[in-house]
């Protein structure tokens, strides 16, 4: 019997290597599998729908689930996730020593519903203090100029964000004072060309982020997987197909990255450094499925929420295949 062909664009994760090079083949499935940077395989999917099963951005997909087509439905399956106190980059010379300083400041994000800056400004309301209406937000390209909103928004009044100039590059902008502070989820390439003019607010990092993770029990989301409604609707049994698969793959993953033999990873103490993970995050650290990440899609909806890109609070349950919800028994 014919195996159903699908075009699936991620990109070249160790956790869905398998996937790539046909070790973990899905039940039923033939997988082409093409491997591009997120901005890429988010842009094509969202603009374009190109792919018939891609990963991407959570709150792209979340805001898409407020349109009348909601083109997408995801699986519980979370190829990227990222610590984003890291991800706060401030001008050294605009006064910010503390997350109190940004209040009134003028702050980049490449797109405002990017999942990163959701998770950025979502942090800074809830644990420091800094509403999400307290800054004038500009958006427009890291690197390169005229970067738009891949999906239309329709934000509150209270919510004030403009577009960058043209030829403008928030990177740029950061270095030379014309924002005080940019939250995204690329490192600007100024923060290595103009270190004394770009910082991170956060520069011990991975204490606080640890010490979040111990106060919340969050290791925030990124990016899901996604099906195109209609190849999901003529095909339910795909949900659960792809679902499996990156299952395994993540599997081999974890048994790879635990082998002391010879490193698998080009990280000369990375046994130190998953022994540590396992021992802050518990074995299965960057988990799949809906039951254990119910509380990190809670927060992230009710973020989403608060900042005007959801019409209503969507509940972790309205974002996922229902056969991927539940599991049979023996």
């Amino acid at each position: 019997m014919a195996r159903l062909a699908l075009t699936l664009g991620c990109w070249n994760y160790d956790r869905t290597r398998a996937l790539a090079d046909g070790t973990v083949r899905p039940d039923g499935i033939d997988l082409n599998y093409l491997t591009m940077p997120v901005e890429e395989t988010f842009f094509r999917m969202a603009r374009f729908k190109e792919f018939d099963v891609a990963e991407m951005s959570l709150s792209s997909y979340t805001v898409s689930l407020h349109s009348e087509a909601r083109p997408f439905i995801a699986i519980p399956v979370f190829p990227s996730r990222f610590f984003r106190h890291a991800s706060i980059y401030i001008n050294k010379q605009a006064g910010i020593r503390e997350p109190s300083d940004l209040i009134g400041k003028r702050v980049g994000n490449p797109e405002y519903q990017m999942t990163a800056p959701v998770w950025i400004r979502g942090i800074l309301s809830e644990h420091h203090g800094v509403p999400v209406d307290s800054v004038q937000y500009w958006i427009g390209g890291e690197e390169e100029p005229n970067r738009i909103e891949k999906i239309k928004l329709d934000l509150p009044a209270n919510i004030k964000v403009a577009p960058i100039g043209p030829g403008k590059t928030l990177a740029q902008m950061l270095r030379d004072g014309e924002i005080d502070a940019f939250y995204t989820a690329r490192k600007p390439s100024t923060f290595d060309t103009a270190p004394d003019r770009v910082g991170r607010l956060f520069e011990n990092f991975v204490v606080v982020e640890k010490d979040y993770y111990r106060t919340t029990g969050i290791f925030p989301i990124m990016h899901t997987v996604v099906i195109r409604r209609d190849i999901y609707e003529a095909n339910r049994w795909v949900a659960q197909a792809l679902n499996k698969a990156f299952g395994e793959a993540q599997r081999l993953t974890y048994e790879d990255l635990k082998e002391t033999a010879a490193l698998k990873a080009m990280l000369p103490w990375a046994h130190a450094h998953i022994e540590e993970a396992v021992r802050d995050l518990g074995e299965d650290y960057w988990s799949y499925g809906f039951d254990k990440n119910r509380p990190v899609l809670e927060t992230f909806l009710r973020y989403h929420h608060e900042q005007g890109l959801s019409k209503r609070r969507l509940q972790p349950e309205d974002l996922f295949a229902p056969e991927t919800l539940e599991s049979f028994k023996i």
